[in-house]
């Protein structure tokens, strides 16, 4: 994997660049739409590639290895000839997954023993594993095990916490580099930064990822509990270590205005499970601001559901149509609000990525993220 810095905003930290893989380039910033268990939900493969845009997808190792299982992933080939998408995909380790799983999962130096969500039986997730399994879903990025630690988390166990993450970063990507790709292309790895919300463990965490001079990194264990600006300060201080030269992923993150905060301070790689799983419960989100598309309001707007939006979906139906689907409880108005919302989250990153490249993205970033965020 490569990565070119291509553009960077006059007045901010944005930047615009393009990610080179073996199945395809990804220009930045870009939204992975997320496909944990190798579908992103209710939506279409030619959906996400050709009315989406969507140039990367996610997939999870946790949810991969119990089912469809690493026997089938590896008879199919991996993940990409499994499912049909033969662009980029990139692969959470499982650690978010496994350390949610309190109460039926027991952490030690080794690794993470849990029970499956699926039938309770017990399995060991460690740093070497979680590579082989990665090696074997066959993602082009794939991550490092660590331990996502909470937002409310106090200073001692923080520290704990980092100095385990980096220990375990350390057996990974040992592994990693003894080991090679299962189906004929090239696969890289991301360590992840933690540190909670206290800025001299982050630090301390930045740099130490840095030394092992990955193709990028990530910034884990943010909006998972701590106020919405300790994140972004805990961004700032991030960046202002990782090298220049690296694709930078904020995980797991977020609404379209901590997006654009996001990219302001230099973030490259986003994703959310938000935009499906708040459409699969009528929440859209429009250029106008977000939209409860179950409201009587909507029962006689013929409008489309956003003006502004680049989705056919937008230009098929209109608000009062969906929001009868909702009601109706007809599995169409959840598909039809999935992709209206990724399409609005790749056309956002889009169009966040010509103003950095004119120069204005500053600018154009305060005049809209306001509007964005009201409720209508």
């Amino acid at each position: 994997m490569t990565f070119q810095l291509q553009h960077t905003d006059s007045n901010s930290n944005a930047r615009a660049g393009l990610i080179h893989t073996d199945h395809g380039d990804i220009l930045t910033p870009i939204f992975m739409p997320v496909g944990t268990v190798g579908s992103v939900k209710a939506v279409h493969i030619p959906e996400l590639q050709d009315d989406i845009k969507a140039q990367i997808i996610l997939g999870n190792t946790y949810h991969l290895y119990l089912r469809p299982g690493l026997d089938t992933l590896r008879a199919a080939g991996g993940l990409h000839n499994f499912n049909g998408w033969q662009h980029p995909i990139l692969t959470d380790s499982g650690g978010f997954q496994v350390f949610s799983l309190t109460g039926t999962r027991k952490m030690k130096e080794e690794g993470v023993t849990f029970q499956s969500h699926i039938d309770g039986s017990r399995h060991l997730f460690t740093p070497e594993r979680t590579v082989d399994i990665q090696r074997v879903i066959g993602a082009d990025i794939i991550m490092a095990f660590d331990e996502c630690t909470p937002g409310t988390a106090d200073y001692r166990y923080a520290k704990e916490s980092l100095m385990r993450t980096q220990r375990w970063l350390e057996r990974g990507i040992t592994h990693f580099r003894e080991t090679e790709p299962l189906y004929g292309y090239s696969q890289t790895f991301f360590p992840i930064v933690q540190g909670c919300v206290y800025p001299d463990l982050r630090t301390e965490a930045a740099k130490f990822v840095t030394q092992f001079e990955t193709d990028g990194y990530a910034i884990g264990g943010l909006a998972v509990g701590e106020p919405t600006e300790k994140m972004y300060e805990m961004i700032e201080v991030v960046n202002e270590i990782l090298p220049k030269d690296r694709p930078r992923y904020l995980m797991g993150v977020g609404t379209p205005q901590n997006i654009l905060e996001g990219i302001e301070r230099g973030v490259d790689m986003f994703d959310c499970v938000m935009p499906t799983r708040n459409g699969r419960n009528g929440m859209l989100f429009t250029w106008q601001g977000t939209i409860n598309i179950k409201n009587q309001k909507w029962a006689n707007c013929f409008e489309p559901l956003d003006e502004q939006g680049t989705s056919y979906v937008d230009r098929q139906y209109s608000k009062a149509y969906v929001r009868h689907l909702f009601h109706a409880n007809e599995l169409l108005g959840m598909q039809i609000a999935s992709i209206h919302n990724l399409a609005f989250y790749l056309e956002l990153v889009t169009q966040a990525r010509k103003h950095i490249a004119n120069g204005d993205f500053k600018q154009w970033k305060d005049s809209i993220i306001g509007q964005l965020a009201k409720r209508l």
